[in-house]
């Protein structure tokens, strides 16, 4: 059973009960994913910048965007304009598979993991994480690497506050530390 089945079939109606909500829309819902890459060394080196992009296109099965600089910084060289970064914006189907993909697959595999910090909320339902490295991703072989990179994982949910967030993904499966 997918993510979304999954969702709608018996996460959705448990939380309309447990949360005591009267209305079946006002049950929290993952709306959107950002796997974001900032790259300060794109500046220099802009084939760390080409690497980037095929490991989150491959990763998350979607085109990428670059990411520019928005003004120049002496200190770092860089220009406005410059690339800096990658992005990319899940929606709909992809979003779910990516979630399951991350939920299942992906973090059981980072080392010494005892779950993610239940603390990075941003006080309005939405969860942040960071990763370290990206051959956590079945999909990255190990030989394609040419450095290893992080990427921060922003899911996005129309919960009103953390509590909120915080139970929907963990009735998606977020394996979050108990602490």
């Amino acid at each position: 059973m997918s993510l979304k089945q999954r969702y709608r079939e018996t996460i959705q109606p448990k939380l309309l009960k447990d949360l005591s909500l009267s209305n079946i829309h006002e049950v929290p819902k993952v709306l959107k994913i950002t796997v974001n890459r900032g790259l300060g060394e794109a500046a220099q080196n802009a084939k760390s910048l080409e690497a980037s992009i095929t490991e989150l296109a491959t990763i998350t099965g979607q085109k990428v965007v670059v990411t520019r600089a928005k003004k120049a910084i002496a200190g770092f060289k860089i220009r406005q304009g410059m690339p800096i970064g990658c992005a990319v914006t899940l929606r709909g189907e992809r979003m779910y598979a990516f979630l399951e993909r991350l939920i299942n697959l992906a973090l059981p595999r980072i080392r010494d993991f005892r779950g993610v910090s239940p603390k990075s909320f941003d006080g309005r339902g939405n969860y942040t994480l960071g990763v370290r490295e990206q051959l956590i991703f079945p999909e990255i072989s190990f030989d394609k690497v040419d450095a290893i990179r992080g990427m921060d994982i922003t899911i996005v949910t129309s919960a009103r506050t953390d509590e909120e967030g915080q139970s929907l993904l963990r009735e998606m499966g977020m394996p979050f530390r108990s602490n």
